[in-house]
């Protein structure tokens, strides 16, 4: 099945959207480790990515906590089951790679699941930037690790529990 592709212009550079015309399966950063171009057979329409793009915008104005867009990522069981409890980590917190293991079931599979986070194909809307170190460091990050410092950030500056409390990244 060919996907549709376009860009979003963001204030953190112009991502790339892909999908079917009911579902995401890609939102991808301009630079970083796991930036992606469209692939061949992909076919440039903005059309099916109106209501992300509108999500998108009200998220990085500091107006959306949760995004309600059907996603449709595509990797193994594990890497679902992963993505999943991104999902359910709260706009503004952050838990570590541990934590994120103990969730799945499998609490001594923090490497996997770090593998997993970084394998995230929808970035930003599945959250893999609330994931850190268990020592609270800023750890890999597709799209960089100042980029996740900067989305933690947004988050905490627009956050309703912790709007006054600074920044701590």
């Amino acid at each position: 099945m060919s996907l549709s592709y376009t860009y979003h212009d963001s204030p953190i550079g112009p991502l790339l959207l892909a999908g079917t015309a009911t579902d995401l399966r890609v939102l991808s950063f301009p630079r970083g480790s796991r930036a992606r171009d469209p692939e061949d057979g992909w076919v440039e329409d903005k059309a099916p990515f109106a209501e992300t793009s509108r999500q998108l915008d009200d998220y990085f104005a500091g107006k959306r906590l949760d995004f309600d867009l059907p996603l449709s990522p595509q990797g193994t069981a594990f890497q679902q089951s992963v993505w999943e409890q991104l999902v359910a980590i709260p706009y503004g917190e952050t838990i570590s790679y541990g934590e994120l293991a103990t969730r799945i079931g499998n609490r001594n599979a923090s490497r996997a699941v770090g593998a997993a986070n970084g394998a995230n194909p929808i970035a930003v809307i599945i959250p893999c930037h609330r994931v850190i170190g268990a020592d609270r460091s800023m750890t890999g990050f597709g799209g960089g690790i100042d980029l996740k410092r900067r989305l933690l950030n947004h988050e905490l500056d627009h956050a309703p529990h912790t709007g006054d409390q600074g920044r701590l990244f």
